[in-house]
């Protein structure tokens, strides 16, 4: 097959917007990217979870209802889907349920966050078999709670306190807060590292990668400037911060193919072993949402891609880690956060009946809206510079019933947009049509 000149008019589309969203990375490393691609190609949902940049190079071209001079400018997630939800550790100690990813988190409009994660959620419970009817009512669960958790902060400031925890949660996002509370650091450091001499360093691995002196002088460097961008820890004891150990990584999950990153290992809050903690630096990417929100005010704000994620964090958690902050190597942004043991992802395999999944959408609803209403005026930044709950109860108005309706069609349409896309891609991927990624890989058998 010749390249593009037999793709439809969308399957050029997919390849056009995926190539320009990842050409750097592929070019920086081909096979990682063609692990990703064959991960996406498992199934609709898969594919529509790696392909954020496609869901935008759509929204620029839909029209917005929901959106006005406020509500398209709001801190967003960026790529809110069903599987990114999970408990963590705040800054107080508490074991918290909520939004647990911000690779893509910028500024952009309310809507596409619903939208995503309504798409996404209605591609979920089509691989569950569940009807179209049971999909719409178990999404008005959803964006109802989101709607009466909004309102709710618009009636009280009450929105940087909320938060979902083990006393006021149920069902399944009950199960994964508990889950969290039984795990230890010491569990983590057991997969992670091995003591030799009573000095504990990490395990080799095939994920593992020694650094020579000199990447290893450079981690170091960005590790001093790492340690200014942290904000003072709150009751919580200190941490030395004397590096015991820093090796190489691969990159993470089905979004981050290709980013370099490292693992460091820090003197813990005491000299006993257990203690010890182990920071990961990721390199950050353009987040899906800043190719469609050109706003060069929103651009300059942010240092680098490492700074954009760690304030999007900040300003969405409300009551971030203390060890959230990022840094610069070889002129690139990267995050810097604790690889925590205490995050459980919501497990969503054993969620078949409606029954069980309405209390999720309940507890995902009132999630979203605490994501959404703390990243405003309330927190410590100046991009938006109002009440996010007040904006989005104004733009709404008397039309409550209308955006839920909404929301429930455009989730199916596009979520048989993705079915169709899935496959497009696919299709496209076998026979060698995506520039720089061949199927067969370098290898080919004979």
């Amino acid at each position: 097959m010749t390249h593009s000149t037999e793709l439809s008019e969308r399957g050029q589309l997919i390849v056009d917007v995926l190539v320009e969203a990842f050409a750097d990375l592929m070019a920086a490393d081909a096979d990682a990217f063609r692990t990703k691609f064959r991960k996406m190609a498992a199934d609709p949902f898969a594919f529509y979870r790696g392909s954020a940049c496609l869901f935008y190079a759509d929204m620029a071209t839909t029209e917005d209802r929901w959106s006005d001079e406020r509500t398209s400018r709001v801190w967003i997630q960026g790529d809110l889907h069903a599987e990114n939800f999970g408990t963590y550790m705040d800054g107080a100690g508490r074991i918290v349920f909520d939004v647990n990813d911000f690779d893509e988190a910028y500024l952009g409009h309310l809507s596409w966050d619903i939208r995503r994660f309504a798409a996404s959620f209605a591609l979920l419970a089509w691989r569950k078999a569940l009807g179209d009817d049971v999909i719409a009512s178990l999404l008005r669960t959803f964006l109802t709670a989101y709607l009466d958790q909004a309102e709710a902060f618009n009636r009280s400031d009450e929105d940087r306190s909320f938060a979902l925890l083990r006393e006021n949660t149920e069902g399944a996002v009950h199960d994964a807060v508990l889950e969290t509370t039984a795990r230890t650091r010491l569990g983590l450091l057991d997969r992670l590292t091995v003591v030799e001499h009573y000095e504990r360093r990490f395990a080799d691995s095939p994920r593992n990668r020694r650094l020579d002196d000199e990447e290893r002088a450079e981690v170091m460097a960005a590790l001093d400037r790492y340690r200014q961008t942290v904000n003072p820890p709150r009751r919580r004891r200190d941490v030395a911060y004397d590096v015991k150990d820093v090796v190489g990584t691969g990159g993470f999950g089905i979004g981050s193919a290709g980013l370099p990153a490292y693992n460091v290992l820090l003197e813990g809050y005491d000299q006993a072993l257990e203690n010890d903690v182990v920071l990961s630096l990721k390199q950050g990417n353009v987040p899906a949402p800043s190719r469609i929100v050109t706003d060069p005010e929103i651009r300059r704000y942010f240092e680098n891609e490492g700074h954009r994620t760690a304030l999007s964090q900040r300003a969405l958690q409300a009551n971030a880690s203390q060890f959230l902050g990022w840094t610069e190597i070889g002129g690139r942004g990267f995050l810097v956060a604790e690889l925590s043991p205490y995050e459980v992802d919501l497990d969503w395999e054993d969620l078949t009946e409606p029954e069980e999944i309405a209390p999720v959408m309940a507890q995902l609803g009132r999630a979203t809206a605490k994501l959404h209403c703390v990243g405003d005026a309330d927190s410590d930044h100046t991009l938006v510079p109002f009440q996010t709950e007040e904006a989005l109860i104004a733009m709404i108005g008397d039309r409550r019933e209308d955006f839920v309706a909404d929301m429930v069609e455009f989730a199916h349409g596009y979520a048989r947009q993705a079915q169709e896309d899935h496959r497009l891609f696919v299709d496209a991927f076998r026979a060698g049509a995506i520039p720089g990624i061949s199927s067969s890989g370098s290898h080919p058998l004979h």
